[in-house]
């Protein structure tokens, strides 16, 4: 599997540990805790895949997502939501703001590189 992926996500302990198993498969991983940069640095690098954690500080991964969808040069890009959360309503807003796919933490290894795998299309 290889990929640009970037991941939004302020835990740090759940950011290293995605992106040491996503650059394990070959995937190229970039990493931002804060949602204020995050819409520029998507239509920046236009990754292959945002992986986008729900709540963040500055901006909420439901903004984001929405900006994303908003934006011509962004709306194509495959969007994967985290959340701790994990409550039908959170996946319901995000499923009506376009994501792509929807995880809730904790999730298994397997099952984040199956995702990305299918949502990079590998």
């Amino acid at each position: 599997m290889a990929g640009r992926v970037l991941l939004i996500e302020d835990e740090v302990n759940i950011a290293e540990a995605i992106r040491f198993l996503l650059t394990r498969d070959g995937c190229e991983v970039e990493v931002l805790a804060d949602g204020h940069a995050a819409v520029a640095a998507v239509a920046r690098a236009l990754p292959d895949l945002v992986i986008l954690d729900l709540m963040l500080p500055g901006m909420s991964g439901l903004e984001i997502l929405s900006a994303l969808r908003a934006d011509p040069v962004t709306v194509a890009v495959p969007v994967l939501m985290l959340t701790a959360k994990g409550q039908g309503r959170d996946r319901e807003a995000a499923e009506r703001a376009g994501v792509s796919a929807f995880m809730s933490k904790p999730f298994a290894n397997a099952e984040m590189r199956a995702t990305v795998r299918a949502l990079l299309g590998a």
